[in-house]
């Protein structure tokens, strides 16, 4: 196959991967809630995996007692993973409030950046990027319990719809630029 070929042929992959990526996110905002559950229940199995595959690492290794940190991390995992699973709608209230304290301290941050950054061109979108995250974090804190509805959700809707935008036109750029090398 040559590399036209290849390049043709992943331009297509890539475009029906952003449709599906497209149809997950646009189910994701029309059931928000279903969307953060799946999601708190799918970082519960990681988190037991995770404990799991730790407590295996310290009791192969033979090191129980140099290995306590790893130890404690994994119980850590496989409570936490635990809890998410058996409680999934806490676990998504959790979620939502830690997405909350993220926007918050990755706005600050951002600002933060922004003024040191001054005068350079661009600042002011990593300015106003900030100042949205700051007010998306205090918006999903203060109509906390509320915004573990809709909150984890959307924005994961949102994500999937942007990445599977992004995928398609990435293909269909690559797709035209095989077309004028072909032509030229």
């Amino acid at each position: 196959m040559t590399l036209i070929e290849t390049i043709k042929k992943d331009a297509k992959t890539s475009k029906w991967v952003g449709v599906l990526l497209l149809i997950a996110g646009f189910l994701a905002l029309v059931a928000p809630l279903g969307a953060g559950l799946s999601l708190t229940v799918m970082i519960g199995v990681l988190l037991l995996m995770s404990g799991a595959a730790q407590l295996v690492l310290v009791f192969k290794a033979g090191s129980f007692g140099e290995g306590l940190l790893l130890a404690i991390f994994a119980a850590l995992s496989l409570i936490a993973g635990g809890y998410m699973l058996s409680q999934p709608v806490s676990g998504l209230a959790t979620l939502t409030l830690f997405l909350a304290g993220y926007f918050i301290a990755s706005g600050v941050v951002q600002v933060i950046g922004a003024f040191g950054a001054r005068p350079e061109q661009g600042w002011g979108w990593l300015l106003f990027g900030g100042i949205i995250s700051f007010m998306l974090g205090v918006m999903i804190w203060r109509q906390f319990p509320i915004s573990g509805v809709w909150a984890v959700g959307t924005l994961v809707g949102v994500q999937l719809m942007m990445s599977g935008w992004t995928l398609i036109a990435v293909g269909g750029l690559a797709k035209n630029a095989v077309k004028e090398v072909g032509a030229s």
